[in-house]
């Protein structure tokens, strides 16, 4: 087994480092720009209620003494961002991005890393800025697009869909086709397994040989946990109707069983949106527990610990296909996808509508045509600096809630 100290602390590092060097060479060419303020905020946008639209978000804001703001859509709790993030960051240079998930990680610990990486988003957003570049071109450029499958979950039915028809599902995924779009996920949650298998036989006849068709059995959030001849039978049946991977069979923490399952099918086994740390990850890899790792960019910490998962995964020849979001918060996940070479997806979760119809209510915070371009079934990489979105500050601030 490769010694995490050997792989993170020799190697690793030094290709972290030339991965930076980009950024740190723009840092010394620039002023030294620090941190002024750091805050957190509600924007809620008017109409009815609607679970498939997007009118809610929370935002996260860097501000500097240049007077540039970064500004990511992924919220920071305000018992965490008083206590742990302006202490760390407020007066700080903006560019130290590393050093400072370091801080806050000793502070806070890996599990606590999540809970800030809205503020972490904002910080590449505002270096982006200054620099000019969008952020994917600071941390790699590997790609302009990326392919997106569509996570489909029926909101007004039951959390395990038993009592959506197989039907709604496969006309659901004929329309994405029928859109552009290549891919739909959606969950294997049944009650009786094999109900899911059934399921994909008829959205496969319904779509045609080449959609991608992804399930997510989501390691324990369904409420149990298959155990190895359920999960063995269910590849079998869904490998019959062509389906592209499983998510997540056995439980999160399970380092053995999604290797045994993966090194017995054909079916890709994927998995790792819960991973909070490289550790974890590079755990995945060395184990072989998944043919490919699902890093959040949320959930582990940020864009520049995502690209380093990815970093890590390019090393041992596995994808690295990040878990989604939606809507505006998409901005950093684009972000750090493109910057990826072993990332060819981006996954977009929601209800059965299109990705452009549930964050259409956000097109009266930005002041292009629409808040991300979608062709032929790719979301593309915004031309603009940062995260890429040109805000209506005029907007967020009618619509931000007061406290």
């Amino acid at each position: 087994m490769i010694a995490r100290r050997t792989l993170l602390g020799g190697g690793f590092a030094a290709l972290t480092g030339r991965l930076l060097a980009p950024v740190r060479a723009l840092a010394a060419e620039v002023k030294r720009v620090r941190i002024a303020a750091v805050e957190s905020f509600r924007v809620v946008l008017p109409g009815d209620p609607d679970p498939n639209l997007d009118r809610a978000y929370g935002v996260s804001r860097v501000h500097t003494d240049a007077g540039v703001t970064g500004t990511s859509f992924v919220p920071c709790p305000a018992d965490v961002l008083e206590r742990w993030v302006k202490p760390t960051l407020v007066g700080q240079d903006l560019f130290a991005i590393d050093r400072h998930l370091d801080r806050l990680q000793m502070e806070r610990g890996e599990s606590g890393v999540q809970i800030w990486s809205g503020v972490e988003h904002a910080l590449w957003d505002a270096v982006g800025r200054i620099a000019g570049r969008p952020v994917a071109h600071l941390l790699g450029g590997a790609r302009d697009r990326l392919r997106v499958y569509r996570t489909t979950v029926w909101p007004a039915a039951k959390p395990d869909q038993s009592d959506v028809a197989y039907d709604t599902q496969a006309k659901f995924a004929l329309r994405l086709k029928q859109s552009g779009y290549t891919g739909i996920k959606v969950r294997a949650w049944r009650p009786h397994p094999m109900d899911d298998v059934d399921m994909v036989g008829v959205m496969r006849s319904a779509v045609g040989p080449g959609f991608k068709i992804m399930l997510d059995r989501t390691a324990v959030r369904p409420g149990w946990v298959w155990d190895y001849p359920t999960a063995l039978q269910v590849c079998r049946g869904l490998e019959k109707h062509n389906a592209y991977w499983l998510e997540e069979p056995f439980d999160g923490h399970d380092i053995y069983g999604p290797a045994r399952l993966a090194a017995e099918v054909d079916i890709l086994i994927t998995g790792g949106e819960l991973g909070k740390s490289t550790y974890e990850f590079l755990e995945f890899l060395v184990n072989k527990t998944y043919d490919i790792l699902q890093p959040d960019t949320r959930i582990c910490g940020g864009i520049l610990p995502a690209r380093k998962i990815a970093i890590l995964a390019e090393s041992f020849g596995v994808p690295c296909i990040q878990h989604g979001t939606s809507s505006l918060s998409l901005a950093g996940y684009i972000q750090a996808g493109c910057a990826m070479p072993n990332c060819g997806w981006q996954e977009i979760i929601g209800g059965p509508n299109l990705p452009e119809e549930q964050w259409a209510p956000a097109r009266k915070l930005v002041r292009t045509p629409d808040v991300f371009t979608v062709r032929d079934g790719h979301i593309h990489l915004p031309d603009l600096p940062g995260l890429g979105l040109d805000l209506n500050e005029d907007a967020i601030q009618e619509y931000r809630v007061r406290a």
